[in-house]
């Protein structure tokens, strides 16, 4: 089992730009680059219709949850990490779309191994409004097979999955919100 963490984390790790510094976790300044653009290839649909996996990670205040949870409503799910710089520049967008009427509940899970108390600081830090979602565990990159941070899913409001897009994405786009009206 360890040796699957350490694979996916490896796999987590080569697929997004980010710093490494000091303490052995990356850095990233969140104001370096514009926003990108998406692009066809980094939307996927192969996977539509597969259900949400049933994998528990841990909520703002540390206790257990799942995407189960929130059943019955459209699900944006982001994978990213603290020290993954795209995904902290897109998680502002993320921040402003979860605010937005009628857009899918934004499930923004930290990947990071850090104890949850560093993750819900470092978004308080950057003023982020969403729930500090935590798996240390990387087992729900590992049960989707998502091998690029930041990766996005959205899943309806059955639970199923309809889409996921790899890379940044600036989530208060008009691109981001034609991909959105999928959700159901």
């Amino acid at each position: 089992m360890r040796l699957i963490m350490l694979s996916a984390a490896l796999l987590l790790i080569a697929g997004c730009d980010r710093q490494v510094s000091s303490n052995g976790q990356a850095a990233a300044d969140a104001n370096s680059a514009a926003p990108v653009k998406p692009q066809a290839s980094k939307l996927d649909r192969s996977q539509a219709g597969k259900p949400a996996p049933d994998v528990s990670f841990v909520d703002g205040d540390g206790a257990e949850t799942s995407l189960a949870a929130f059943s019955g409503k459209p699900v944006l799910l982001n994978l990213w990490a603290t020290w993954c710089a795209p995904c902290i520049k897109e998680l502002p967008t993320l921040d402003k779309l979860s605010a937005s009427p009628g857009a899918p509940q934004v499930v923004a899970l930290s990947q990071d191994m850090q104890p949850q108390s560093t993750v819900a600081a470092f978004m308080d830090e950057r003023k982020i409004g969403l729930e500090s979602y935590q798996d240390k565990e990387m087992a729900m990159s590992t049960a989707l097979g998502v091998q690029t941070l930041p990766t996005t899913i959205l899943y309806g409001s059955d639970g199923k999955e309809i889409w996921r897009y790899s890379g940044e994405m600036d989530w208060t786009s008009p691109q981001a919100a034609q991909m959105l009206t999928a959700a159901k």
